[in-house]
């Protein structure tokens, strides 16, 4: 099927070398016989993603960008061990196959899982793909109950209680990505000063109900089933994913969520179809959740705009790698101009708020 996400030839300076990888998979996973075959994926700004094909069998390999340094946003033991842990209980988790440490390989920590084959909707409707108002509205509802399974997951049932401190979640996070983007701020980026003290004058107390938070949950990282794309069978991208507050889950996912009636500024970003005809507002994800999860709403605004800092703070850290000349990758250029469109966002949220 056309709509099935694709691989492309690997990007210039991230190849892989393919007679270590095959032996090392070949030696650790079971069943694979066949040449090797390697492609990658060439969405997303953060671990690099390939298509790792012997014989008839498709996987996925994860490993941490070229030059990066950023050691808790690309841990492969980390990811690994969530996937490992989350699959019997939330079958869309990929299946982990293998992980190592070994720097003989690729002189870099990676793990392998299967693949998921299906659709992932990016900017825009693919051609040819039939997605009406009520069947966005449909994928929507879905998209918001899958992120609520996950939040309902006993953490310690499932052996993931150390994987973050619920205690002072909040205030880690605030103060965390604040001192992140002092740290990558280059020249030409605005301050966000503004918007950090709004933030960490406006915090919120810890929940007392803390879940398995994902911190990266949106159109793009979840698979449809080709068969029927109102249909969600994977999620994909867990790098981020702690224990803590699910309300910065949900504020994180809506930072992402561009509507039909938003500026056509804010417009230029979008990265998934969320503006097109059906498709759930901020405010009815907001109220479906609560409606969900019993959870008090009132502070979203806080939620949503330390979502919309955070995913600044990611893109500017992106970009410093780009002007830096860390990375050639010239996708990372136009990130400057979602920081800066973030920041109008995050003001106008503080401007509205009654908080």
């Amino acid at each position: 099927m056309e709509h099935i996400d694709k691989p492309k030839d690997i990007r210039q300076g991230e190849e892989l070398e393919p007679k270590i990888l095959e032996a090392y998979l070949k030696d650790t996973i079971d069943g694979l016989s066949g040449s090797l075959e390697i492609q990658q994926f060439p969405s997303g700004f953060s671990n690099l993603t390939y298509l790792i094909k012997v014989g008839e069998t498709e996987m996925v390999l994860r490993r941490p960008p070229v030059g990066a340094n950023i050691k808790s946003a690309h841990d492969m033991g980390r990811e690994f061990k969530i996937l490992s842990a989350l699959r019997p209980v939330y079958p869309y988790c990929p299946k982990p196959l293998s992980y190592t440490e070994d720097p003989g390989i690729m002189g870099c920590p990676f793990y392998v899982m299967e693949r998921i084959p299906g659709i992932i909707l990016r900017k825009n409707i693919p051609k040819g793909m039939d997605m009406p108002a009520d069947s966005m509205k449909k994928l929507c509802e879905k998209l918001l109950d899958v992120q609520v399974e996950l939040h309902s997951i006993d953490v310690k049932a499932v052996g993931l209680e150390n994987l973050g401190k619920p205690a002072g979640f909040v205030k880690r996070q605030v103060e965390g990505w604040s001192g992140r983007y002092r740290k990558a701020k280059t020249p030409d980026a605005p301050d966000y000063e503004t918007v950090m003290n709004w933030l960490a004058e406006k915090m919120q107390p810890d929940t007392e109900h803390p879940t398995i938070v994902h911190n990266d949950y949106k159109l793009d990282n979840v698979v449809l089933d080709p068969r029927d794309p109102m249909n969600i069978i994977g999620v994909l991208d867990w790098e981020m994913a702690t224990y803590g507050d699910p309300l910065l889950d949900l504020g994180n996912s809506l930072a992402y969520w561009v509507e039909k009636n938003d500026s056509d500024e804010a417009k230029i970003m979008r990265m998934m179809p969320t503006h097109i005809d059906g498709a759930l507002t901020r405010k009815e994800l907001i109220a479906r959740y609560g409606e969900k999860t019993g959870r008090d709403m009132k502070a979203m605004d806080f939620y949503y705009c330390f979502g919309v800092f955070r995913l600044a703070v990611i893109a500017q850290q992106i970009y410093k790698r780009y002007y830096e000349g860390i990375t050639k990758d010239e996708r990372f250029a136009l990130l400057i101009g979602a920081v800066q469109i973030l920041e109008k966002t995050a003001l106008n949220v503080i401007n509205q708020s009654k908080l």
